[in-house]
């Protein structure tokens, strides 16, 4: 921009950063300069058709599928793109139902039937793992109808279904396979870790980059297979993708696809090193419990994402969210995030040995300082749901607000999660029960951040009226 002495007489109003110094001061010219429009020498993310596309070829043949779009949106946007491309009202599609909310968020969009797979749950750990093959076949068997099955690969912990074998039956029955891979764009670049959606063959996939694979956040790339639509696709996509799209962005994405394509192996070497050094460490402290592969049933756990830094808590005491206060406020160690019973760092490209060897030195201090008696923590992370209605016949249903404790019984219209890892407790259409108000006072209690309902103060819910 600068050699060529462009007069921007169009969007954005900051004229690269002239307008308003003192975000230039902050950001920096050079972000600045690259905050443009969709001109035509830059091409335009809602139909690209030169450098753009260009990038998003050169993505797809790194991560082995047939297409590839960039999404500024987040994941959440690819997460919602590939539902919404491929059930349509009515239509049904079989997911666990520890998914995030963003593919709740779809089913309210486009009015398609959720088929959920309660996932196996670890006692011990009181998180939701994957889904047993068995239980998929099962729902296939009594929902024959259903379009297409969506798994997590990985979970937020790390647990992978066999993901394999789940496409394999998909497809043996006429639906297509989707996998939401937020937390799983390293298994593309390690032939050490479990395998991709792609390499085995899933029909489509949402990927956040920016979790860890360096671009900014909210990057992000959902990929399809030979046999997508991807003209369809891009219609869906340019539905709710924003017209305006951040080069920023799109720049970081192709950035971080070409370190990794270049480089990718070398680095989630050192990560799934780094990391097994840490849960070696913090094993030895004794009390704290890093898990890792170890879970692997083949089954529900069939296999396990070994970048993910999971530390169970509650034998020391605490809760996992507890844990991510002290570590935040006492020694300046940011986690990904805790929960009543875990916590989670999320160990990256970016991250060095001395970082893991302070936070190992951190966990040590915590447990001789802060351990208490974990007999009256909460267990269980995951409540099977009791599914009343669909998440859209509930989200646009006429509604009445009423007090928590006087909704038992009563069928939710909106949602209430703990952020992260925004896995709903309790989804639109689905029952309020004793032990789902019982674990949303205790998470509040712990300082799990609570979100969803209209009311900001989490006193009140919106159920069908």
């Amino acid at each position: 921009m600068k050699a060529a002495r462009l007069v921007p007489f169009d969007v954005p109003g900051h004229k690269r950063g002239r307008g308003n110094r003192e975000l230039a001061e902050f950001l920096g010219q050079d972000c600045l300069d690259v905050d443009v429009n969709s001109m035509k020498m830059l091409d335009n993310l809602c139909h690209p058709t030169s450098v753009i596309r260009d990038a998003e070829i050169l993505a797809a043949e790194a991560f082995g599928a047939t297409n590839s779009f960039f999404m500024v949106g987040g994941t959440t946007s690819a997460v919602q793109a590939m539902i919404l491309a491929t059930v349509k009202p009515n239509e049904k599609i079989i997911l666990p139902r520890n998914v995030h909310r963003s593919a709740i968020n779809a089913l309210i969009l486009c009015g398609a039937t959720p088929v959920y797979v309660n996932p196996q749950v670890d006692e011990r750990l009181g998180i939701s793992l994957g889904m047993k093959v068995s239980d998929v076949k099962d729902a296939i068997k009594k929902n024959p109808d259903a379009k297409a099955v969506l798994v997590n690969n990985p979970t937020y912990y790390g647990i992978c279904s066999d993901i394999e074998t789940l496409t394999k039956i998909a497809h043996a029955h006429g639906m297509k396979l989707l996998a939401d891979e937020a937390h799983g764009t390293q298994f593309y670049f390690s032939p050490r870790l479990p395998k991709s959606a792609m390499s085995v063959g899933a029909d489509m996939a949402a990927v956040s980059m920016h979790k860890s694979g360096g671009s900014l956040t909210q990057s992000s790339i959902l990929l399809t297979g030979e046999k997508i639509d991807a003209g369809y696709v891009h219609q869906i996509i340019n539905l709710t993708q924003s017209t305006s799209g951040s080069y920023l962005l799109m720049s970081s994405l192709d950035i971080s696809r070409r370190n990794l394509a270049l480089h990718g192996e070398e680095i989630f070497d050192r990560v799934i090193d780094l990391v097994e050094y840490a849960r070696d460490e913090i094993n030895s402290l004794g009390g704290w419990y890093a898990y890792s592969r170890e879970l692997a049933d083949g089954d529900a756990v069939f296999d396990f994402d070994t970048t993910k830094l999971s530390i169970y808590t509650r034998s020391v005491g605490l809760a996992g969210i507890e844990v991510y206060d002290i570590l935040r406020d006492e020694y300046d160690i940011q986690m990904e995030f805790g929960d009543i019973a875990n916590t989670l760092a999320y160990v990256s490209i970016g991250d060095r040995r001395k970082d893991i060897e302070r936070l190992v030195s951190a966990l040590a201090d915590i447990k001789r300082n802060y351990r208490k008696d974990p007999s009256k923590l909460l267990k269980t992370e995951y409540i099977d749901p009791i599914v009343d209605c669909t998440p859209k016949e509930a989200f646009y249903a006429n509604k009445k607000s009423l007090p928590l404790e006087e909704t038992i019984g009563e069928t939710a219209a909106e949602f209430l999660m703990c952020y992260p890892p925004g896995i709903p407790v309790l989804a639109p259409g689905e029952k309020v029960t004793q032990e789902i108000l019982d674990y949303i006072r205790y998470a509040k209690r712990k300082g799990c951040q609570i979100t969803g309902p209209a009311d900001m103060t989490i006193r009140r819910l919106q159920v069908i009226g």
